[in-house]
């Protein structure tokens, strides 16, 4: 279920980390599942809507890892999965987003047994993840990133973790946000102490 896109392969190569990501259908199922419940305007420019992400070949394992997050067992056949491929990082989604909080609990339960493994996602589930941030629910190996794009943008505040999508990377370096286009962790609190998560539209 674990898998590498061509952007986590080169950020694999130059971290020397392992670093995997698990994606479930953008925006939608085949079966009309709403994966990204709080997307806004980013639902416009997503790339998982189009190139690979869509191809015959590929869309269906999509789906399949979609049904799987819906098992009684995810968590712990998750676990099992990481733990073979000797993981280091896991980015979570880079398709979809956490569509329920039974769902969401299901990868804080996975990153609270996996301890030494980094887990770190970008959402747009903004009012959800600050109460768990506030409530000391979220595990210290677990890093989210809001997206701004979503429908509770409004509700990001300064001190928290977010990403915007510039059209120029010079348009970015004068918003003082960090470049995270080509190398995945600099998104992460590991590799980024600034709060400001920097990507070039593609």
């Amino acid at each position: 279920m674990l898998t590498q896109n061509s952007k986590l392969k080169k950020t694999s190569k130059h971290f020397n980390k392992r670093v995997f990501n698990f994606g479930i259908p953008a925006l939608k199922s085949n079966t009309g599942k709403v994966t990204c419940p709080l997307a806004g305007e980013c639902a416009k420019y997503c790339y998982a809507q189009k190139g690979a992400y869509i191809w015959s070949n590929v869309s269906p394992a999509f789906e399949r890892r979609l049904q799987a997050t819906m098992k009684a067992d995810f968590a712990q056949v998750m676990v099992k999965e990481i733990i073979k491929k000797k993981a280091d990082y896991i980015r979570v989604h880079d398709s979809g987003d956490y569509y329920s909080k039974e769902y969401l609990n299901k990868w804080l339960a996975i990153a609270k047994k996996l301890p030494t493994v980094k887990f770190y996602s970008y959402t747009n589930n903004v009012n959800q993840i600050q109460k768990m941030y506030k409530n000391n629910k979220i595990p210290k190996n677990y890093d989210f990133i809001f997206s701004d794009g979503g429908k509770q943008k409004d509700m990001i505040q300064p001190k928290d973790r977010h990403s915007k999508v510039f059209k120029t990377l010079e348009d970015m370096k004068k918003a003082g946000y960090k470049d995270s286009s080509n190398y995945d962790l600099y998104a992460t609190k590991w590799y980024n102490e600034s709060h400001k998560v920097g990507l070039v539209y593609h």
